[in-house]
């Protein structure tokens, strides 16, 4: 049993305290999450957690010396720093303490540094600022409750203005087709599932660290997601009307249950077929998939998450480089290059650790 699966973390000060107990007792360091000392060690997660070890150690020597991240084929960017400082908290790690507690810190504050005067968290303006936003707002609400006390008033406030960016962007006037959701602009009047998906996690994980988030942009949120359902529940497409893919479906089904929609008729069907039409390695966007589905298939539980976790397990092990990192070998995300697919694998194999509030059951 990973460390952490039936340990009660739900408030942000119990979950700082928890971790940060871990690393004082050298276990945080020891892991990635490893099982509870004295409990049988599965050889299979032996190799997962060998995984993530070494995936870890890429990370870390791949940071750059401002405390960023960069994206092969973007340079150094917002969302690629906020992807790797998830991966080090998602194995249990926790910043200013243990082997990576700086690179996390630095991370965190080099992502701080870059927002601009509207909110916008982003290094450099491409044609999909709020891609790289929601990510990096995700970071900051998983992190605001393990920073020190030094960071803890300037991650926040980041926080609370990425919030505020994401709520003014939804309330943009858009066809019924398209409300409720997210796309590249701020100002775009248009949405799609996979802009709209960081987005909502965003907002969940912003509430849950106690910013104000008004129930009614939830709502909003959950409405244009169930629009991107296929008829007959069979999925998720990228936007109303388009057909499902299992890379859309995973976001379609993490954003439904991430806000309380559990057990929905979309949420269900969508899982259903994602069981008979799981993500290949050749998929395009594979990692993103892998991060979405795993997240996903494990909060609705039973079979749904057994299958898929022994899927990811298999297609993400086999996938490994010797230097302990994932590279992208298909479609749009080979540009991303590393430490794009490195981070993302790293946080599909940690969902069961528990560890990210976002990951909580």
């Amino acid at each position: 049993m990973p460390i952490g699966t039936d340990f009660d973390v739900d408030s942000v000060g119990s979950r700082r305290k928890f971790l940060r107990r871990l690393t004082a007792a050298g276990l945080a360091a020891s892991l990635p999450a490893g099982p509870l000392l004295g409990a049988p060690v599965d050889p299979e997660q032996r190799l997962v957690d060998g995984a993530i070890t070494r995936a870890l150690e890429f990370l870390a020597q791949a940071q750059l010396p401002a405390g960023s991240w960069r994206l092969d084929g973007y340079g150094e960017d917002t969302s690629g720093t906020s992807l790797a400082v998830m991966a080090f908290l998602a194995a249990g790690h926790v910043p200013n303490e243990g082997p990576y507690g700086l690179h996390i810190t630095r991370g965190i504050r080099w992502v701080c540094s870059h927002q601009e005067a509207n909110g916008m968290l982003v290094h450099r303006r491409s044609h999909g600022p709020m891609y790289s936003h929601g990510i990096s707002t995700l970071m900051l609400a998983e992190a605001v409750g393990m920073v020190g006390e030094d960071d803890a008033a300037l991650v926040r406030r980041a926080l609370e203005r990425g919030i505020h960016l994401i709520i003014q962007a939804q309330a943009v006037k858009k066809d019924i087709r398209h409300a409720g959701g997210w796309r590249y602009q701020v100002d775009s009047r248009d949405s799609d599932l996979s802009v709209t998906g960081w987005q909502v996690l965003s907002l969940r994980a912003a509430k849950d660290a106690g910013c104000d988030v008004p129930a009614e942009c939830i709502d909003a949120a959950i409405a244009y997601v169930k629009r991107c359902s296929v008829r007959g529940n069979r999925g998720f497409g990228y936007e109303p009307g388009h057909g499902q893919t299992p890379v859309l479906t995973g976001t379609g089904i993490t954003c439904l249950e991430v806000c309380g929609e559990h057990e929905a008729v979309e949420t269900v069907g969508g899982a259903d077929w994602l069981l008979n039409n799981p993500l290949r390695h050749d998929a395009n966007y594979f990692y993103y998939g892998a991060y979405y589905t795993g997240v996903g298939m494990a909060k609705l539980g039973g079979q749904y998450a057994q299958r898929t976790r022994n899927q990811l397990r298999e297609l993400l092990l086999t996938a490994q480089q010797n230097d302990g990192s994932w590279m992208p070998r298909h479609g749009s995300e080979h540009g991303a290059g590393k430490v794009y697919a490195t981070s993302l694998a790293v946080l599909a194999l940690t969902v069961e650790y528990h560890y990210l509030p976002i990951y909580q059951r």
